[in-house]
């Protein structure tokens, strides 16, 4: 879609929460689909293929910090950015989250963290372990016996 500025997952098992969100995002050009708990989830990410999920961390079936280790053992959704979201400060040691709001939020603040790491991404560091081959033809050698 053109002027979208990205795909984002709403999923707070809060219907007035989900809207909130919802209707935030897509004022500032986001495409947002929203789920009800982490099952959900976990059944829409694939089909979505949002640039960023913003998770609530207290849901019936299956939790936040449940769908964050699922999300980052999937080889197809790992690198998705996740912002965690609860009305409690002590459930939020969650490890491989990328950004954490307390409810209540200021939903401006939930719109420039999404913007932010839907620009930035979860982008891998990528590492050049091997030569260019012309440069490892130059250095090899013939050992004689």
């Amino acid at each position: 879609m053109p002027g979208v500025l990205g795909r984002v997952l709403v999923v707070d098992d809060s219907q007035a929460i989900r809207q909130l969100i919802r209707v935030n995002l897509e004022l500032d050009g986001f495409e947002v689909v929203t789920a009800a708990d982490g099952a959900e989830c976990l059944e829409r990410v694939h089909c979505f293929r949002p640039d960023v999920i913003t998770l609530d961390v207290s849901m019936p079936r299956l939790d936040g910090p449940g769908v964050v280790e699922r999300l980052r053992r999937d080889p197809g959704t790992w690198h998705i950015p996740v912002v965690l979201v609860s009305a409690s400060s002590s459930r939020l040691r969650v490890a491989a989250v990328d950004a954490v709001l307390v409810k209540p939020f200021e939903p401006a603040e939930l719109v420039r963290e999404v913007r932010r790491l839907s620009e930035k991404g979860r982008l891998p560091q990528v590492v050049q372990l091997v030569k260019p081959v012309a440069a490892h033809r130059r250095s090899s050698r013939t050992l004689t016996p």
